[in-house]
């Protein structure tokens, strides 16, 4: 936004004022591509000018301008109609203009030390320290949780169904039984014990 200052009637200068870039931003956005982050897109308010500007700073693939609040939601809406059916559409915000588009997104992250209630409750995940630096970081905890919570389901259905195939020809005694139910289901525990390692 630039403000003109004027004196005795005539133009004396302007002051440009800027949102202040986080000085995690570029390496987040570039963390976020060697993980596998097809394309980058930011949604803003802000004048043209300014949002490509800082779409450059910081490497992100296309920038929408210029936007009302629901405009953001329709863009959102074009971007999701053009995904394919296995990806996902991760949105981040922290302001109330945010919420409905957070709350669109297939994930909505919010920066919730600095980010209205509204965008909070509409968020997926809620970023405490504001770091977009930590982004990346949520990525890779899902993708590690859901390689464990696979894990556990292979392993649960593959013992059970080999009990049961056992019990079928009376080779099962009732300690196989058991195993097949408790003891899985605490390996299983075990095993996702592991998330809480994930650095």
């Amino acid at each position: 936004t630039v403000v003109f200052v004027a004196r005795g009637g005539r133009c004396a200068g302007w002051i440009r004022i800027a949102d202040e870039l986080k000085a995690d931003s570029a390496a987040a956005i570039a963390e976020l591509k060697q993980l596998g982050i097809k394309k980058t897109v930011m949604l803003s308010g802000d004048r043209k000018a300014s949002a490509e500007e800082t779409a450059e700073k910081i490497g992100i693939d296309e920038v929408f301008a210029e936007l009302l609040p629901a405009q953001k939601v329709e863009a959102v809406e074009c971007l999701l109609a053009q995904k394919p059916g296995n990806e996902k559409l991760i949105y981040t915000g922290d302001g109330i203009n945010d919420a409905p588009v957070l709350a669109r997104a297939d994930i909505g992250i919010a920066m919730g030390g600095v980010g209205s209630d509204a965008a909070v409750e509409a968020a997926d995940i809620v970023i405490m320290t504001d770091e977009p630096s930590k982004i990346p970081q949520a990525v890779k905890i899902s993708k590690q949780t859901q390689k464990i919570v696979k894990q556990n389901i292979v392993f649960a259905l593959g013992i059970k169904f080999g009990v049961l195939a056992l019990g079928v020809v009376g080779m099962a005694t009732m300690w196989e039984a058991v195993f097949a139910d408790v003891g899985v289901s605490v390996l299983a525990i075990l095993n996702s014990l592991r998330t809480l390692r994930i650095k």
